[in-house]
């Protein structure tokens, strides 16, 4: 096994979880040594110390965007990690809004947080955080590593975005949430591996029926804010990737359908290894 890999520690598209349903999104990215978790769902914090990774040692977070299925754990994963013995400063690259959030967030605690200082002796929680604004272009550079962002199409939210990693050997993109768009083929281009959010178009009506709420504002959401797993796999395609991962699945929990439907939406598009996402799974680079 080598040194660099992708975790996807949550594939599962939107907030909501059901009884044997996977987890929403969240992902572990490990290049050059660096440790960067990417987005920050339900079941982040256990996601990591799954991977083998100690809390403590958490330096690097990017959230893609303000959707609570990327961003619900990043508050308790910051203080779960404080009391597992972190000590030194996190820098959390991300929209705007994720400063009211952490300040809400330090609120919401602020008993628990006091208490521990004085109890426990611990480092003022409230100062580890250091949040910075991201907007399309590099965003990160540093020990030959170049992060950079595209913003991407996923109505109503403006400040949403998709994720290059690149280090002199290796290159990760995650697509973020997003319509299909072909500026994110550039930016993928020729990328060892596209992670991309995914439909199931067959599956969509009676996902619908199960959980929607009488309205048809969530399936018009849908199809205008995300990429099926077919338009996924053109995307791949033109960009010149060397492999696909589908994630942020949707559904992910139907046990109607499984990993051959996935193969079989992308197999018209993509000829070249497909990887349909599961809670855990590591992915070598």
């Amino acid at each position: 096994m080598s040194n660099n890999y992708v975790a996807l520690m949550g594939t599962k598209g939107g907030p909501a979880i059901r009884p044997g349903s996977s987890m929403p999104t969240s992902n572990l990215i490990v290049m050059n040594g660096h440790k960067i978790v990417v987005d920050c769902a339900l079941g982040v914090t256990k996601g990591v110390v799954d991977q083998g990774m100690a809390l403590k040692d958490l330096s690097l977070i990017f959230i893609s965007h303000m959707h609570s299925d990327h961003y619900l754990e990043l508050g308790p994963l910051l203080h779960t990690a404080w009391t597992a013995g972190l000590k030194t400063k996190v820098t959390v690259y991300g929209p705007k809004g994720l400063d009211a959030y952490w300040d809400g967030f330090i609120a919401s605690m602020k008993a628990d947080i006091d208490l521990r200082i004085e109890d426990e002796g611990r480092p003022d929680l409230h100062n580890l955080l250091d949040i910075k604004f991201i907007d399309a272009g590099t965003v990160f550079e540093h020990d030959e590593l170049t992060v950079s962002a595209l913003r991407t199409e996923h109505p109503p939210l403006i400040d949403c975005f998709a994720l290059s990693f690149k280090t002199t050997t290796k290159h990760v993109v995650f697509s973020g949430d997003t319509a299909p768009i072909t500026a994110l083929e550039d930016f993928a281009r020729g990328a060892d591996l596209l992670i991309h959010e995914a439909m199931l178009e067959s599956a969509l009506p009676a996902l619908m029926a199960r959980i929607g709420n009488g309205s048809d504002k969530l399936m018009a959401h849908w199809l205008r804010s995300h990429t099926f797993a077919h338009d996924a796999a053109k995307t791949a395609t033109n960009a010149g990737v060397k492999r696909l991962a589908l994630s942020h699945l949707i559904p992910s929990d139907d046990p109607t359908y499984g990993p051959k439907d996935w193969q079989d939406a992308c197999a018209a598009h993509w000829s070249g290894e497909l990887i349909v996402g599961h809670d855990g799974i590591r992915i070598e680079l």
